[in-house]
């Protein structure tokens, strides 16, 4: 298993939009391509509280290259995508992480 982490940083005030567009766009299309969820979390505390942190499963590095390409590529996800970004940008930033977990891990 392979868990990826993405922080997506968000433009002042733009939050609640890319919340929004999880929620009524891009978990239908995760579904669409069998993208997994773990779960989802903004910052209550910390650095910055503008951000949005999310954790996917994988089974590998094949299958995330697979799925995810698929997904980025999907011409009605691209435009769903720029109609949410038509006044102004939500996303300032990426960063995305690979994590393995340990033989101790409750998640494995």
């Amino acid at each position: 298993m392979l868990v990826e982490m993405r922080i997506y940083y968000c433009a002042p005030t733009r939050l609640p939009a890319l919340l929004d567009r999880f929620r009524s766009t891009t978990l239908g299309f995760f579904d669409k391509y069998g993208i997994e969820q773990i779960g989802f979390w903004t910052t209550a505390v910390g650095a910055d509280n503008h951000a949005l942190t999310y954790l996917l499963k994988w089974e590998d590095m094949a299958q995330r290259e697979a799925r995810w390409n698929a997904f980025q590529q999907d011409p009605e996800w691209i435009a769903r995508r720029a109609e949410t970004e038509r006044e102004k940008p939500i996303v300032t930033r990426i960063e995305n992480s690979f994590l393995i977990p340990t033989d101790f891990s409750a998640l494995r």
